[in-house]
């Protein structure tokens, strides 16, 4: 082999490792940042569904009454006894720093489930996280109401609803 033909070779060879780095770090960063697809996935329902809170907001004051839960206990995981009173307004659970709910769990997305007052009832809706979001033993695939009592597990995170 002649010289040009192992250099054609080497750099061949080292175009082939860079193509190979570049995917290994798009799909890293896809990892911890969500792809645009899922980022716009996850904004749509939001979006799509402003009067609901609106709706929500008169449920707390009935559900009080009722004997409905009035807060979202954390009861496993790094920020267990947090409270969040119920008061209507969309809470949204993740690792982003604009969650009702922050928590840094390794298994939680930064955008991972949404609970929703609709109807009188709570619901809870996984927002495409990659861990899945558990009613009970439950995969969340669809929005679910939560019973109070029930656990909704996120990663290693769990809160329940109470009265």
């Amino acid at each position: 082999m002649t010289d040009l033909m192992l250099t054609v070779i080497k750099l061949a060879f080292l175009l082939v490792l860079w193509l190979f780095v570049i995917a290994a770090v798009g799909v890293i960063r896809a990892d911890l940042f969500g792809s645009s697809k899922a980022a716009a996935r996850a904004a749509a329902p939001r979006a799509a569904k402003p009067p609901k809170p609106a709706k929500a907001s008169r449920t707390p004051q009935r559900s009080a009454q009722g004997g409905q839960p009035t807060k979202l206990v954390v009861v496993q995981g790094e920020r267990a006894g947090t409270v969040i009173d119920l008061s209507g307004v969309p809470i949204t659970i993740g690792r982003a720093n604009d969650a009702t709910l922050v928590v840094t769990d390794d298994y939680a997305s930064s955008r991972h489930a949404r609970i929703y007052a609709q109807d009188g009832q709570w619901i809870v809706e996984d927002l495409g996280s990659t861990n899945g979001t558990y009613l009970g033993r439950t995969k969340v695939s669809r929005p679910m109401p939560i019973p109070p009592g029930v656990p909704v597990r996120i990663g290693k995170t769990v809160i329940e609803l109470r009265k």
